[in-house]
């Protein structure tokens, strides 16, 4: 099936080819599957993004949500589109049997919601969320709760939300002023405002579950004084039917930029005084508790950049293949000379190449992510456990913050293939542009992922986590400088990758000398630093995946002259495929690894101008 969503042979490409997630296949968690299974799972994924997701993007957009008489409606094409979702079992897939999953692979579920994000996002939002609050009951509820809500949140029949930030507690969260008052039956009277909660209140499903942040009357202030509760919309009956209304009152619904489809609310507990709330977990464990769901939130944002840019670039190149406009740059003379497609003009192509290699890179990136998380279950020994688990800690907030920066750059970019047709709503790029912006805003501003990064994720387990990602890219620099295709932009690579760690230590060692200021100061343009060396590390390590297959090809059909190499690559899908994965890496090598080094010396340079100006300086 073709779609200008996703280019499904690069998923099948990264997932068996790159990660070899096969080699899954061997353990007990896994032993069930064989690749034809997780290939007819990626290819109804497809079906359901194209023909059921994708046909609402346009009409959510134009329509929205709509907030009447305290009540949230949801555009009206996602009624079908949700139930249909549900039905097929997308929200559990990657959970076991017993809770109602398929058991499959976090990879493969990754790749499954990039298509799904790409048909539309906004859309993804509410079943999204819905797998997070039931996740935290799963691994945090007690039997009683997990038989009252968890199932009902798997299946999709009720929906659920993540109720954090309020009016005076955005990024601090430890200022929040909701509060649960003690009751004597052990639940707890919950008062207060939540602001910006995706999915907060719609018409979706019957009921809405909330995992909401509170601090029981008399515990300490700031994030350690945090606990965290389950307040449904309507309460829930002991035969688990729908009671009476839990006073979780909606003030209204936001009027965004983009994810027009998905309903960002305001929300009052306890307007009345009748809030009730479950407990979750033990007291004062709120934040910790919450951080599961924040951190697959985080991942699920991070995937919302791969997953727009995904589809602007390939509706790019779709309309730059089609457009018809100038003449080529060698036939500029030639008064007789032909209109051609844009494809055909330099800038135009170097703007595709540039989408390419950062939409490919960074699908590698967001499945590698995954990968960790499948590697975390099936490892045998605890020093495994915490090696991926390192990995998945490390790349958490660059995933986040890194793949939706340049997710919403290539977006802007595809934009600029299509001209002034692009700024228009006759296309969608325009729409995925909207869509994507606030990514870098919401789970944590990016700002705050890069603060994680270097206040927190550098030094735990006392950098062993960045030793091993720096072992691991040095190992791909050492094969891929043993390929001749490749050695030349294996040693740009290298060059970039010592850089990167060399202001990782610089960091630590001003940190030592009582200089804050200068990494919190530089914090986002580190991730950016370190994410370009990820990218650069798995567009070479796929380059050498490719240069082996590309190579057995050029064997096969007999090509040993460049003219017959290129001739193959024109009439060869798989040889195009493997070519332009070389391609990727190479172009990315010389154009953006090539800086890394300047812009860390920039960095170490110490100066603090943006910190130095005094306030009256930034305007007259």
């Amino acid at each position: 099936m073709g779609n200008l969503l996703v280019n499904t042979r690069d998923q099948q490409f990264v997932l068996f080819e790159q990660l070899r997630i096969e080699d899954l296949f061997k353990t007990e968690k896994f032993k069930d599957f064989t690749k034809e299974d997780l290939l007819m799972i990626l290819n109804e994924a497809e079906k359901m993004a194209v023909e059921v997701i994708a046909p609402t993007l346009k009409e959510g957009d134009k329509q929205g949500c709509r907030f009447e008489n305290g009540k949230v409606y949801v555009p009206d094409c996602y009624h079908a589109a949700y139930k249909t979702y549900c039905e097929a079992g997308w929200i559990a897939a990657a959970e076991e049997p017993e809770v109602g999953g398929q058991g499959i692979p976090s990879s493969v579920q990754f790749a499954n919601m990039e298509l799904f994000g790409a048909a539309n996002y906004a859309f993804c939002m509410y079943p999204g969320l819905t797998h997070g609050a039931a996740g935290l009951i799963k691994n945090y509820g007690t039997e009683e709760q997990k038989n009252k809500y968890m199932y009902k949140l798997f299946s999709g029949e009720w929906a659920g939300t993540m109720c954090l930030t309020e009016p005076g507690a955005g990024s601090d969260v430890g200022a929040l002023k909701t509060s649960a008052k003690r009751l004597p039956d052990g639940k707890f009277l919950i008062t207060g405002t939540k602001i910006f909660i995706s999915s907060g209140d719609h018409n979706l499903t019957p009921n809405i579950i909330h995992p909401v942040l509170a601090r029981i009357e008399g515990d300490p202030p700031g994030t350690k004084g945090i606990s965290i509760f389950i307040v449904p919309k309507y309460r829930v009956n002991d035969d688990g039917s729908i009671g009476e209304f839990n006073d979780v009152v909606t003030g209204g619904i936001e009027h965004k930029m983009g994810i027009k489809g998905s309903a960002t609310a305001t929300l009052n507990f306890g307007e009345n005084g009748n809030c009730i709330g479950e407990l979750l977990g033990k007291e004062r464990e709120g934040m910790r508790i919450m951080f599961q769901m924040m951190n697959e939130a985080r991942l699920g944002t991070g995937m919302q950049g791969l997953d727009l840019g995904s589809a602007a670039y390939e509706h790019a190149v779709a309309y730059a293949k089609e457009r018809i406009q100038g003449k080529a740059i060698w036939e500029m003379n030639n008064p007789d000379a032909k209109s051609v497609t844009i494809i055909n003009h330099p800038d135009i192509r170097r703007k595709l190449m540039w989408m390419k290699c950062h939409v490919e890179g960074l699908r590698s990136l967001c499945y590698f992510t995954a990968y960790c998380i499948d590697r975390m279950h099936v490892a045998q020994t605890e020093e495994e456990r915490e090696k991926w688990e390192g990995f998945l800690n490390l790349l958490t907030p660059i995933v986040k913050a890194y793949t939706t920066d340049k997710g919403l750059l290539i977006c802007s970019t595809a934009i600029d293939v299509y001209g002034g047709y692009g700024y228009c709503q006759e296309y969608p790029v325009e729409q995925y542009l909207r869509d994507e912006k606030i990514a870098q805003i919401y789970e944590g501003t990016n700002g705050i992922q890069a603060l994680d990064l270097v206040g927190r994720k550098l030094a735990q387990r006392k950098g062993a986590n960045v030793m091993n990602m720096a072992m691991l890219i040095q190992q791909n620099i050492a094969r891929a400088k043993g390929v001749p295709e490749l050695s030349k932009y294996a040693a740009i690579l290298e060059e970039a990758a010592n850089a990167c760690f060399d202001l990782t230590m610089h960091f630590a060692q001003v940190g030592k000398s009582g200089d804050f200021l200068l990494p919190i100061l530089y914090a986002c343009k580190f991730l950016e630093i370190f994410g370009d060396v990820l990218l650069g590390h798995f567009l070479i390590d796929a380059a050498c995946v490719a240069n082996e297959k590309l190579e057995a090809i050029y064997e096969e059909k007999k090509a040993y002259s460049i003219g017959q190499k290129k001739a193959l690559q024109r009439e060869d899908k798989e040889a195009a495929f493997y070519s332009g994965r070389i391609a990727s890496a190479k172009f990315f090598a010389n154009e953006i690894l090539t800086t890394v080094k300047a812009r860390c010396e920039a960095i170490k340079a110490g100066e603090k101008i943006p910190l130095e100006i005094t306030d009256e300086a930034f305007t007259y």
